[in-house]
């Protein structure tokens, strides 16, 4: 054991002194925090430039009902053709020309909009919405129904389904499906970056020690399987240390960034927000106080980000992250033992990342449907589970299935470590040919 902490310390110290971690220490959370601070910067910086669109209604119905807005203006044209327009459409002023063909109502193709840009998907959205609502509105007064503006504005209605989670003591706490599928997809795809980059990393570190000869002396005085799993736990302990350094300066940069650059958004008065849901037989049920929203839609978004089981979130992640590098570190510790340069790996590493892909497609079904077959039993497996159940965490999942999948996992870890030691031992010191997985399995009957 002395022997294995006597490499890891080495295999720390190492990598934490080299000008790669350091830089990509400090890098990694300025990409992270420009990945969340840029779009929402970019949302918040709109067009202001103003456009005016000249407009050719050959319909004649649809003057003042395009509605207008703070930087779009639309200009109505009588008696002008398209061609009329395009000879001195350069020296006017109009951003587009609009034409709104008589057979509208009739044929969706009969709107064009020309320009020498290409317009935005906002301004032709606005303009294909517009028109809509209005050709709606006139088919709808051929009918000659009373009150026909008042009853379009009586059954217009909106619906946003609240999700609200009942704990096993029936209290009841606000939780948000959109919010547990964007968690579930970012820490899925964390996990399957890391595992892939700081196991590639042992591979790597394998191969290194190999072809410099290095390990030769070494193993004089270490056991090979001490040297292997020194290795992948020293590495892990880098990883660790590297992930909250990058959770730490990300927070920090973002927290920075968005009070120096972004507007705080200013708070929203709901006080009169309905507290009471009807029924299917118009019975009022009380929403408890608890979990009332005075904000609207952020309120609540607050209230299920404040109800999400964080402890148990980092939690499973930390472990299945762990369980997952170890089990992966060790295959990729044999491949690497078993060829002289990182070029011979690509066909032996291919069995190995067929699983993290596998994981990868099967979280898509996932987030989706977190219950189904192929979510839990993906999420049993121990190649897949690192991937798949840190999908499920969000959304909640059973105490004895989260124990399930660990004890697999770890019991697969200790079985794949056995084996890898084994190709290991046999490898590590073998020269001059890049080895098949059928000889390799040849080195794990024999030793």
């Amino acid at each position: 054991m002395n022997k294995i902490l006597l490499v890891l310390e080495r295999e720390f110290l190492t990598r934490v002194k080299k000008k790669s971690f350091i830089i990509m220490t400090i890098l990694t959370p300025i990409l992270f925090a420009a990945l969340m601070i840029v779009p929402a910067l970019i949302a918040t910086m709109d067009d202001t430039d103003e456009k005016n669109i000249a407009v050719i209604d050959d319909a004649g119905i649809f003057e003042g009902k395009i509605p207008e807005t703070e930087y779009l203006k639309f200009t109505f044209l009588p008696n002008i053709k398209v061609d009329d327009i395009k000879e001195t459409f350069d020296e006017s002023n109009y951003y587009a020309v609009l034409l709104i063909g008589k057979m509208v109502a009739s044929s969706p193709d009969a709107v064009v909009l020309y320009s020498d840009k290409q317009p935005s998907i906002d301004i032709t959205s606005h303009i294909s919405r517009s028109l809509k609502n209005e050709i709606e509105s006139q088919k709808l007064l051929s009918y000659d129904i009373e009150n026909l503006d008042e009853i379009l504005n009586n059954i217009k209605t909106s619906i946003r389904v609240r999700t609200i989670k009942w704990g096993k003591d029936g209290e009841a706490k606000e939780s948000s499906t959109e919010l547990a599928m964007g968690l579930a997809y970012i820490l899925s795809f964390i996990v399957y970056m890391l595992i892939f980059l700081f196991g590639t990393q042992v591979m790597r570190g394998v191969i290194e020690e190999k072809s410099s000869r290095i390990v030769e002396v070494i193993i004089s005085s270490v056991k090979p399987f001490q040297l292997m799993m020194g290795k992948i736990l020293g590495i892990a302990a880098v990883s660790i240390v590297q992930i909250i350094l990058w959770v730490i300066l990300t927070f920090g940069l973002v927290t920075v960034a968005s009070s120096l650059l972004l507007d705080k958004p200013e708070s929203i008065s709901n006080q009169d927000m309905i507290t009471n849901v009807m029924d299917a037989s118009g019975t009022a049920q009380q929403v408890p106080d608890s979990i009332t929203s005075d904000n609207g839609f952020a309120g609540e978004m607050m209230n299920a980000l404040s109800n999400i089981n964080f402890t148990l979130i980092i939690g499973g992640f930390i472990f299945f992250f762990l369980g997952g590098y170890l089990l992966y570190a060790a295959m990729f510790a044999a491949v690497g033992s078993a060829v002289d340069n990182e070029a011979d790996t690509q066909q032996l590493v291919m069995p190995i990342t067929i699983p993290l892909i596998l994981a990868i497609i099967v979280m898509v079904s996932g987030l989706r449907s977190p219950d189904g077959n192929i979510s839990f039993w993906f999420s049993m497996i121990p190649f897949t589970s690192p991937i798949v159940m840190i999908t499920r965490l969000p959304y909640g999942v059973p105490t004895w299935e989260l124990i399930l999948s660990g004890s697999l996992l770890i019991i697969t870890f200790i079985i794949m470590t056995w084996l890898a030691a084994k190709i290991y031992r046999t490898g590590i010191l073998l020269y001059g040919k890049k080895h098949s997985w059928a000889e390799m399995w040849k080195w794990i009957r024999f030793n």
